[in-house]
């Protein structure tokens, strides 16, 4: 069998330039397509992307706390050398990741629905035992990473799409998904590394749950949630939990930390949900309190909001509208190099204004090789671009759709970039977040008697049972910690 290896491992080495390589977990060799400074690179490449693309959560509080307990399960895991990073980003979507290299990123949204340090730590030892076992490395041995997000996963034609997609291989690592026996190995490392740095992991097997029951509801988002990305064993609960009562006996660990109340305390004031100021979606109509702007959207369309650009597509996937800064010192400069990116041929272009604003409209075709285009005529592309000048900034609203659709499309597209307007309604200018209220129960009785008492809204309370893992009908003491939404 060794013999075997190493002529599949030569065979591969000339057939790829690849090499075979000990895993660090394993022990085992394994072909990989790449050095450990190229995964490195790779991340290195990977983290301002991601950081320009989803921002980061500016708490210093939680910066600290991931830093500190990701350096303590980093230096106990099967790669201590690595120059690890751990970050928050600005997402409502409950979500961590991780990228090669040594790049470990958690969600705001992810850090409001844990409960204790516990299952924060699970999670966290999860995330870096992706990276100690070097399953991204893995898996782009096997298979090409996809690069185009969620929306742009949603259109059909394919020229529409690129519209959609990041601007580099390294953001198609966040939509990376693993298989199961790689998921079963990192629940593993997490157990193991969070025990060995004195935790219930446990902990980490009651938060599936959460998981499991937030599931719904999170298309259109812009990252993919946590379950989606994760594939979820049926077993799953079951095998971290018995990993858990295990790495206490070996590390002799009689009284493991869960540390609730000091979590909680921690997330006080986390923001839930959409953060008004980055932009927010309110009866079909965008609004951008910072930037002092607003334009109607087509009504049920699918919604994504990053902080590089806003995206909406049907649920049919036959267009994409999009908005986003354009480059460039004036109008003309800006159109010409929209032109130039997206290889545009420009049917049509007028000076217009906007709502009193200075204004370029444009109709044109993406440019397809003249073999491409007597194939596949039907799917060849058609955009109608909108380019407004307004305070500082020039503003592209792009639609796209298949020449056939055009017309279909372009009444919504229309809709939309003949109603970008300045934003002068005090009400939406000064709109607050959500955020995260942790109140003591005032007296001991269901969780929905709880919520009660602090006049929760009925229709938020199953929401607010999901943030505090429990079930409405839970009994709470007085006294103890819960979560409630305030502003």
């Amino acid at each position: 069998m060794k013999n075997q290896l190493i002529l599949i491992c030569l065979s591969a080495s000339l057939l790829l330039t690849s090499s075979c390589a000990v895993n660090p977990v394993t022990g085992k060799k394994q072909i990989v397509l790449m050095s450990e400074s190229q995964e490195i690179a790779m991340g290195a490449d990977a983290d301002p992307q991601i950081v320009a693309q989803y921002g980061l959560y500016e708490n210093k509080i939680l910066q600290d706390f991931i830093t500190q307990k990701g350096n303590e399960m980093a230096a106990i895991s099967h790669r201590p050398d690595l120059k690890y990073e751990f970050k928050i980003v600005d997402s409502e979507v409950l979500n961590a990741f991780a990228v090669p290299g040594g790049y470990v990123y958690f969600t705001r949204g992810i850090m409001a629905h844990f409960n204790n340090e516990a299952e924060f730590a699970g999670v966290l030892g999860h995330e870096i035992g992706h990276i100690t076992a070097r399953h991204s490395v893995s898996q782009q041995s096997k298979a090409i990473l996809g690069q185009v997000g969620l929306i742009g996963s949603m259109i059909l034609v394919p020229q529409i799409a690129e519209f959609a997609q990041p601007l580099s291989q390294g953001l198609g690592l966040l939509f990376l998904k693993f298989g199961r026996d790689a998921e079963r190995q990192s629940d593993e490392l997490g157990v193991e590394y969070s025990s060995k740095i004195g935790y219930d992991a446990k902990e980490m097997a009651g938060f599936f749950n959460t998981l499991e029951r937030q599931r719904a509801g999170t298309e259109g988002a812009e990252l993919p949630d946590f379950m989606s990305t994760h594939p979820n064993p049926g077993d799953r609960n079951i095998a971290v939990s018995k990993l858990s009562e295990e790495w206490k006996k070996k590390l002799n660990l009689s009284n493991p930390k869960v540390s609730r109340d000091t979590y909680l305390k921690k997330i006080e004031g986390l923001i839930y949900g959409e953060d008004p100021k980055q932009g927010f979606l309110e009866n079909s109509i965008f609004y951008h309190p910072e930037l002092k702007f607003q334009f109607n959207t087509p009504q049920g369309w699918n919604y994504q909001n990053t902080p590089q650009k806003v995206q909406l597509a049907p649920k049919d996937g036959k267009a994409l509208l999009m908005m986003t800064l354009a480059p460039g010192s004036s109008l003309q400069e800006a159109a010409s190099n929209v032109v130039q990116k997206n290889n545009l041929q420009v049917l049509e272009s007028n000076q217009i204004t906007v709502n009193g604003l200075n204004a370029i409209s444009m109709i044109a075709d993406v440019k397809a090789e003249q073999q491409q285009q007597q194939q596949q005529q039907a799917s060849s592309v058609r955009t109608l671009s909108y380019l407004i000048q307004y305070n500082k900034n020039i503003y592209l609203l792009l639609g796209a759709s298949s020449v056939n659709d055009f017309n279909n499309y372009s009444q919504y597209f229309l809709q939309s970039m003949k109603n970008f307007k300045e934003l002068k309604d005090v009400s939406k200018l000064n709109k607050q977040p959500e955020r995260i209220r942790i109140k003591p129960v005032k007296q001991s009785g269901t969780l929905k008697q709880a919520l009660n008492s602090y006049n929760m809204p009925e229709n938020k309370q199953e929401e607010i049972s999901l943030l505090n893992g429990m079930q409405l009908t839970d009994r709470v003491l007085a006294g103890s910690l819960i979560k409630i939404l305030g502003k």
